[in-house]
């Protein structure tokens, strides 16, 4: 484990770094890694609040760029609920102007949409639920220092529970090569073709999930939100790595990243060009997995590893490979519906809720959110370092980053992002909020962590999401000088319905609403700009 008092020099070499870099040599890189004097900036971090508000350090100010309900087009679609993963595609290279991908995750029944208890929803109530997940793709622009929807822009669009979605897999899923809508997404990544990938993570509250006990299929209708009462869709259809192209909403379900709770696909690039891509499964005891694409350009067909991180190594889910897993799937379709089984089947190793995956720019380390586990509740920032420093690579070394816990400031690590000049931004997600044994951290946060200078290694908490929220899918501008935040369900932690601990953002009685903001100002200037 890291601790506060490891030197710059020890840090730098733990993270494989070195004291003079000034450029990043590492494939799959998105901007060039500015190295100056914003790495050894000074500022005052926040110190933790129940405010119900975004607080923000001195040197930094919000907008919102855009609430749940909110017009997006002509033909009426709406901004949905529980906007979460963000991603930024430039048009025609200008970084002012662009799409803005946004996840919607989930809906919260009995609080601001239709009844808690499935059993007393009508249709009408699914209907509406159906459209408030999925995604949103807006266009946004900056003008006159202020990044702005443009509403009806033709890009505009609503993909939710109800598009229709081919799903690429070498055999039909459950009868069928098409899937109706998707749901849960929550983090995802982008290819280097400029493609988003959303990712379905707790799919089994809209529609329960299936087990297979001696071969036979159950279907257990037992879910959260009851839409198996009214929607004759397989679950099988649901729990897939989802690419979207931005441009013109033509989407895809990939099912050889394998099917389980995602949360998110983290892409980067093999030494040979194919893309590789790094998942994991939001739950406790459950895995890490790593996909390596068979051809550059693609994602629709390769090799899907879990990771033993106990051993240091990839193991292949393939039929083909492993006689075990061949004698327990007919099919590498059958196996990748029921990755988790063969996952635990190889001997893929048990991590603490596994959540997002991002990669150091400059050394090329995999650093992963492990959110807690009962035995750990502060949670922990894992780091596998890959053979030859290569994605491709079937064996990896494995150590603990950065714990959470009193010392370090933070807990439960969820979303992570580096910013343009190399250093990491960590969002948490504590769901216990100003409870035993969080109650000192307060509200979720963000969290600011120098990968060099004096600094280096130490978290500092530059903002504090409202009552009951977490802030997530952080995705900085090309020039790194705004930075897109998703404030999600505010509120959440709420009592009753009709005395909801937030009004974020619109203030007074109002009900919550989760919104896009964005975060710039002077010290981001500082800190992440190019």
């Amino acid at each position: 484990m890291m601790e506060h008092h490891w030197s710059r020099r020890e840090f730098l070499r733990f993270m494989g770094r070195t004291m003079g870099a000034t450029a990043l040599t590492y494939p799959g890189l998105v901007f060039p890694v500015a190295r100056g004097s914003s790495a050894m900036a000074d500022f005052h971090p926040i110190t933790p609040t129940s405010a119900d508000e975004v607080v923000l350090a001195d040197g930094l100010e919000y907008h919102i760029l855009v609430s749940w309900m909110d017009r997006i087009n002509g033909a009426g679609e709406r901004f949905g609920f529980n906007n979460d993963y963000t991603a930024f595609f430039s048009i025609g290279g200008n970084p002012h102007d662009g799409l803005l991908w946004v996840n919607h995750e989930e809906v919260f029944s009995g609080y601001f949409l239709s009844p808690d208890d499935p059993q007393e929803k009508t249709m009408e109530h699914i209907e509406q639920e159906v459209l408030e997940v999925g995604g949103s793709i807006i266009r946004i622009n900056k003008r006159d220092g202020h990044w702005r929807l443009v509403q009806d822009d033709q890009y505009n669009r609503r993909i939710n529970a109800s598009t229709r979605i081919p799903i690429i897999s070498e055999q039909p899923v459950h009868g069928a090569r098409e899937a109706v809508g998707t749901l849960g997404n929550c983090a995802g990544g982008f290819t280097p073709w400029k493609t988003v990938l959303t990712c379905e993570e707790n799919f089994n509250l809209f529609l329960g999930d299936v087990t297979f006990v001696s071969g036979t299929r159950v279907h257990e209708k037992d879910s959260y939100l009851g839409w198996e009462r009214y929607l004759d869709h397989p679950p099988e259809h649901y729990g897939w790595v989802v690419e979207i192209d931005p441009f013109t909403g033509a989407a895809k379900k990939l099912t050889a990243l394998g099917r389980f709770a995602h949360e998110g696909a983290t892409v980067t690039q093999a030494k040979d060009g194919r893309p590789v891509v790094y998942m994991s499964d939001d739950k406790i005891d459950e895995c890490i997995y790593k996909f390596v694409a068979a051809e550059p350009g693609s994602l629709a067909r390769g090799t899907l590893y879990v990771a033993a991180t106990d051993t240091g190594r990839w193991l292949p889910l393939d039929v083909v490979r492993d006689p075990r897993l061949k004698e327990v799937f007919g099919s590498q379709t059958e196996l990748l519906v029921r990755t988790r089984e063969a996952a635990k089947l190889v001997g893929g190793s048990p991590q603490d809720r596994p959540e997002d995956i991002e990669i150091d720019p400059q050394s090329g380390a995999v650093l992963i959110a492990l959110t807690k586990h009962p035995e750990r509740p502060f949670g922990s920032i894992l780091k596998l370092a890959e053979k030859d420093n290569d994605p491709s690579a079937e064996e990896f070394t494995a150590s603990t980053f950065l714990a959470g816990g009193h010392e370090s400031g933070f807990a439960c690590p969820d979303n992570l992002v580096f910013d343009p000049q190399g250093n990491l931004w960590i969002c948490t997600d504590i769901y216990d909020l100003n409870q035993p044994p969080y109650h000192p951290f307060k509200n979720n946060g963000l969290f600011y962590l120098p990968m060099s200078g004096r600094h280096a290694g130490i978290p500092r908490q530059v903002a504090s999401a409202p009552s009951g929220a977490e802030l997530t899918g952080p995705t900085f501008s090309p020039d790194g000088r705004s930075l897109f935040l998703s404030v999600q369900h505010p509120g959440e932690n709420s009592t009753s319905p009709d005395t909801p601990s937030s009004h974020w953002p619109d203030g007074g009685d109002s009900l919550p609403r989760p919104s896009v903001i964005y975060v710039s100002g002077p010290l981001l200037d500082e800190l992440t700009a190019v």
